[in-house]
C-alpha cells in the first residue's frame, strides 16, 4: 500500500496519472479503515500529509529559485522545503504544483472524514474518576476497557510538559499494568485502584479514571489513542485550574 508521503511528489513528472492513482488508491485504503472506525495511524498520516502539501503550495515559488531542485522534503522547523539535485525545470515544476493543487481537496475530504470518525468516538466516551481526587495529576492510572477482547486494561500514565521555542506542549506517557479478564464479571474499578497502591507505594494517593463506551471500538487503532487525547484534554484542564 502506497503511503501518504511528500515523496510521492518528487517522481510526479515522469507519470502524472500514476502517482495521482497512487494517492487516490491510498485515500480510499484511508476512507475504508474510517468506515471501520479504524482511526490510527491513518489520521496521524492524513494530517502530515495535508501539512506537507499546504506548505509546499505556499512555497512553491522557492521552488522555482535558483536554489531549487528534486523536493526530499519538508524541514519542520523552519516551514521549509529541502531539496536533492538535478535540478527540475520550470515547466516540470508547473506539473508538480498542478499535482498538489489537485491533490489538496482530495486529501481534505478525506481528512474530514476521518476527523468525523474522531468526533464520533470521542463523544460515545464516558471518563469517571475512581476515588478521591488528588492535588496532584501528573501521574497516576487509566482503567480502559477493551470490548472488542472482554478484557479490563489498567495503565500507569505520566504527564509532562514540554517547551519549544516559547511554546508549551502536554505529553502523556502510558504503559500497561495489567489486564484482567473480564468476560463473567467485570472488575470493579475501586477494587483495582486498592490494588494498585498496595503493590506501587510511590503513588500513596494516585490520580485514577475510568473510560468507559457501550461500543465495542477497535481497541489499538482507536479506542485507546482516542483515550489518551481525551485524558491529556482532561489533565491539561485540570492542571491549568491550579
Amino acid at each position: 500500500m502506497t503511503s501518504l508521503n511528500v515523496d510521492l511528489f518528487t517522481g510526479a513528472v515522469r507519470d502524472v496519472e500514476q502517482t495521482q492513482y497512487r494517492i487516490l488508491a491510498a485515500l480510499k485504503h484511508a476512507r475504508d479503515a474510517f468506515s471501520e472506525n479504524r482511526i490510527y495511524p491513518h489520521l496521524g498520516d492524513l494530517v502530515t500529509f495535508y501539512r506537507s502539501i499546504t506548505t509546499m503550495l505556499e512555497t512553491s515559488e522557492r521552488m522555482r529559485s535558483k536554489q531549487s531542485g528534486t523536493v526530499s522534503g519538508v524541514d519542520w522547523d523552519e516551514l521549509e522545503l529541502t531539496y536533492e539535485w538535478p535540478q527540475l525545470e520550470d515547466d516540470e515544476m508547473t506539473v508538480v504544483a498542478r499535482l498538489l493543487e489537485w491533490a489538496l481537496p482530495h486529501v481534505e475530504d478525506t481528512l474530514n472524514e476521518g476527523k468525523a470518525v474522531y468526533e464520533f468516538v470521542d463523544e460515545q466516551l464516558e471518563i469517571e474518576t475512581v476515588g478521591i481526587v488528588p492535588s496532584y495529576l501528573k501521574e497516576g492510572y487509566m482503567m480502559v476497557p477493551d470490548r472488542t477482547e472482554s478484557e479490563f486494561r489498567v495503565f500507569r500514565y505520566t504527564m509532562s510538559v514540554v517547551h519549544d521555542d516559547g511554546e508549551k506542549a502536554r505529553m502523556l506517557r502510558t504503559t500497561l499494568c495489567r489486564s484482567v479478564p473480564c468476560k463473567d464479571v467485570e472488575p470493579h474499578p475501586s477494587s483495582i485502584k486498592l490494588e494498585l497502591v498496595k503493590e506501587r507505594r510511590d503513588l500513596p494517593n494516585p490520580a485514577t479514571y475510568l473510560f468507559e463506551t457501550d461500543v465495542a471500538f477497535p481497541y489499538e487503532e482507536t479506542m485507546l489513542p482516542v483515550v489518551k487525547r481525551r485524558l491529556l484534554r482532561h489533565l491539561a484542564r485540570e492542571t491549568g485550574r491550579a
